[in-house]
């Protein structure tokens, strides 16, 4: 795999600064240890989704309780639950982190047991799926992975690969930070994706997120005023017709 950020410290580092900026060098690891201080003191909450309360996810792995894995996490959760017995992919390794699953995990860079190590557009599976499910993952790609190409006609491809994946009536399920990927934002605006539904949440408080249309959405700033991204997109995609 090479010294790629993924599996190379001083890559990871200089990306990392990069993408958030020196001072969380410090800030991140100060919220890590004092996670176990902060999150039994941290008040119940809810948002909504598909009109569907749902409670805010807190967990001191990678900042659960203070970034957009709040929510993105009990969305995720949701569709497995929706799926649960079903045939299920997962592109991008993340709830394993935080759930119990019992579904196939695809990860190009990332090592761990029962990971498959494969880019999504070389992954030839030998069934298709009910689901595929990807949290905070395609913003990446293009951006981050490689250089000299185009992060908007990888993650088009990217889609199109999955939705080639999915069973009669599957579905593809994308959770996508706003504001890290210029790429991908411009794509949103100008509803490249083409994608089934979408919605919007903002953050609008420390424990507070709520639906909002995508001009709200993509006009949200990433990193401020709260850590990282403070709003996301649910792209929900079904099948290539035909």
């Amino acid at each position: 795999m090479g010294s790629h950020l993924y599996n190379s410290r001083l890559g990871k580092v200089a990306w990392f600064v990069r993408r958030f900026g020196a001072a969380e060098l410090f800030l991140k690891p100060l919220r890590c240890a004092f996670a176990p201080l902060i999150i039994p003191r941290l008040a119940p909450a809810e948002f909504v989704f598909e009109d569907k309360s749902l409670p805010l996810f807190y967990h001191r792995y990678n900042m659960t309780w203070a970034t957009e894995r709040a929510v993105e996490v009990p969305i995720a959760r949701e569709f497995l639950e929706r799926y649960a017995g079903k045939r299920v992919l997962e592109v991008g390794n993340v709830t394993p982190y935080y759930l119990d699953i019992a579904h196939t995990v695809l990860d190009k860079y990332e090592r761990g047991p029962g990971i498959i190590n494969a880019d999504i557009a070389d992954y030839a599976p030998g069934d298709r799926f009910d689901l595929i499910l990807s949290v905070s993952t395609f913003e990446h790609i293009g951006f981050d992975d490689e250089t000299n190409v185009d992060s908007g006609v990888k993650i088009s491809r990217a889609i199109t690969t999955c939705r080639g994946f999915l069973a009669a009536g599957g579905q593809l399920v994308l959770t996508l930070p706003l504001g890290y990927n210029p790429t991908l934002d411009r794509m949103i605006a100008d509803r490249q994706l083409g994608c089934n539904r979408a919605t919007f949440l903002k953050r609008t408080g420390r424990l507070a997120w709520q639906t909002v249309d995508a001009a709200a959405a993509l006009a949200s700033g990433y990193g401020r005023p709260f850590p990282y991204a403070n709003a996301v997109m649910i792209a929900q995609f079904e099948g290539l017709p035909g």
